[in-house]
């Protein structure tokens, strides 16, 4: 509900009015996730809009969940792999898609109902993520929901919101909460500060570093 409410907010409107060279909304062509099935327990789903470092917009937003549905459905399935392809496993919100939407009930609605972390925490349990390169806001978000967390050495996380007038709205405070307590969480969020993957292995935002 806050976040919804923060889309309408001044700070995020004064945002939306200083920023300069905001990206152009990419075709809606291709597979914007890839989802194959080994055998009858493993589901491997793959963030697949490398152009976009696999934003988080809506297309990719709902193929996700529908990938998501699989494992919900079907519970043979023991493993969920989730990945990305290209340079990062997910840099967050689709920054085209910012400012498009003026109705913070509207907004809040597609938050609540739409998102991909309920579907996320639903197969928490069988569910493994592999992070790579920049892992901006909402990527953060959804990787922490993973019982297993692996990341790339080259694996950098953020939390950017802040300076875009809104909070991590994906599902983080509920995620990232869990894995690493409220106040690395509170610094995250409040400071935009990087951290590498050594750093989050050490507060166990992720629980390997693979190469």
């Amino acid at each position: 509900m806050a976040y919804s409410t923060l889309l309408t907010g001044e700070e995020h409107r004064r945002w939306l009015a200083a920023r300069t060279g905001a990206p152009t909304a990419g075709p809606d062509s291709g597979e914007a996730v890839r989802v194959e099935r080994e055998g009858e327990e493993q589901l491997t789903i793959t963030l697949n809009l490398p152009e976009r470092r696999n934003a988080y917009g809506r297309r990719l937003r709902d193929d996700l969940v529908s990938a998501l549905s699989i494992a919900q459905i079907d519970q043979r399935i023991a493993t969920v792999l989730l990945q990305g392809h290209g340079p990062s496993f997910c840099s967050g919100g689709d920054l085209a898609e910012f400012g498009l939407s003026t109705d913070a009930a509207l907004a809040h609605l597609v938050r609540t109902t739409a998102g991909a972390a309920h579907a996320l925490a639903n197969v928490a349990d069988r569910l493994t993520v592999r992070a790579h390169g920049p892992v901006v806001g909402a990527g953060v978000e959804l990787m922490a929901f993973g019982a297993r967390v692996e990341a790339r050495r080259d694996t950098t996380f953020r939390l950017p919101e802040l300076s875009m007038g809104l909070i991590p709205g994906a599902g983080g405070t509920e995620s990232i909460t869990r894995r690493i307590g409220r106040w690395r969480t509170g610094f995250l969020a409040g400071s935009g500060a990087g951290i590498d993957s050594a750093l989050a292995l050490d507060w166990r935002l992720v629980d390997a570093i693979v190469d």
